[in-house]
């Protein structure tokens, strides 16, 4: 079945109508289905203004539906999809505050470290959200929350849910990747890699120091040893020395 939305025979007289080329001011004509168009004058491609890609931003049938994605709406398919993981996460934890509160400040963190190490954020943050996934299996199987047994299963849940939410392949490998060795750092990581790492690291000191606060000479060795990248030392301070923590 088409998407009746895209489907000439509900089109109406303004279904074919022109447009601004923002590039030169050129006229540009457009069929509503278009997703884009190639202005002859300048040669500058441009998306669809009137065209509602609300959907097809995470459809997996979305390139079937309305043709080839211009890579505008490529760049907001994975954007989407680190919101789309953070709720798939939500649901998972169910009822278990800690760990959703604990994934989200991570998330935060990491997003902060990608930003500034030029990291690929929506792999950063879906890895940030799904990092522990895997520790109810690890209560359940081995009784016990250690970091071996959160890699261990950790990568089959993240998989399913990236799979669930059409996510691309390589991208589902790299987060995957991720989430089997988050708190064992390998002689090469990427920067996506770190910046989960280092976020992760911060927001484990802060649960664990809640009510033992780490002396300020000791946390910035902690620091200077610890941490893979230098925007994470500096989110780090931030978070934890000019909070007082």
């Amino acid at each position: 079945m088409k998407c009746p939305g895209q489907d000439s025979r509900y089109w109406l007289q303004s279904s074919i109508f022109e447009s601004i080329c923002p590039k030169c001011g050129a006229t540009v004509e457009f069929f509503k289905d278009d997703p884009a168009r190639k202005c002859s004058k300048c040669g500058h491609r441009f998306l669809n203004p009137k065209m509602d890609f609300g959907c097809a931003s995470y459809c997996e049938h979305a390139e079937a539906c309305i043709g080839s994605l211009p890579p505008e709406l490529i760049a907001q398919k994975h954007d989407l999809l680190k919101d789309r993981v953070a709720i798939e996460m939500k649901r998972y934890f169910k009822s278990d505050f800690r760990r959703i509160s604990h994934a989200m400040r991570v998330a935060r963190y990491a997003e902060a470290i990608g930003k500034e190490e030029g990291g690929n954020l929506s792999v950063v943050l879906s890895a940030a959200y799904l990092h522990d996934i895997g520790i109810h299996e690890a209560e359940k199987k081995y009784n016990s929350t250690a970091a071996e047994y959160q890699e261990q299963e950790g990568p089959l849940i993240a998989r399913s849910i990236l799979e669930k939410l059409g996510a691309p392949g390589e991208m589902i490998e790299e987060i995957c990747d991720i989430v089997g060795h988050h708190h064992h750092p390998r002689e090469e990581d990427t920067v996506n890699f770190k910046a989960v790492y280092d976020a992760d690291l911060i927001a484990n000191i802060e649960d664990n120091h809640k009510d033992s606060p780490i002396d300020g000479e000791k946390l910035e060795k902690i620091i200077k040893k610890s941490f893979l990248t230098v925007s994470g030392g500096n989110t780090a301070r931030e978070a934890l020395l000019k909070s007082g923590k």
